[in-house]
């Protein structure tokens, strides 16, 4: 059996920390929330005028899918906005996007995992 030798360097650890920003998450002892400023450039996003625009929107929100519920109904008047030659705003792209930003400002809270509670599937 080889011995592995493995250091870490006191300046980039900390240690006892209650929350911890990861990938554009908050991970706490509550559990994993959506870091606040990302969702902030999701309600400073302006209307899309191309398509490129509106994918970019598309994939920030989509980033954060697991946290809303129905996303994918929420999001589906714009996605049919990208297929070839379909990009046109209109009110109703408009409705979709205001409502898309309005919900994924309210984010909820996601609940780690804990083990040493039974798991029951109701």
């Amino acid at each position: 059996m080889e011995v592995q030798s493995l250091y870490a360097k006191a300046s980039k650890c900390e240690f006892r920390l209650t929350k911890i920003l990861y990938l554009g998450h908050i991970i706490g002892t509550n559990g994993v929330k959506v870091h606040q400023e990302k969702i902030q450039a999701i309600l400073d996003w302006p209307p899309p005028k191309k398509i490129y625009e509106l994918r970019g929107f598309l994939g920030i929100c989509s980033y954060y899918k697991r946290f809303v519920c129905r996303f994918s109904q929420l999001a589906s008047p714009l996605i049919d906005l990208t297929k070839k030659g379909a990009f046109s705003w209109s009110e109703s792209a408009q409705l979709a996007f205001d409502k898309l930003k309005d919900v994924m400002s309210l984010c909820p809270v996601l609940a780690l995992l804990d083990f040493m509670q039974p798991f029951v599937l109701e």
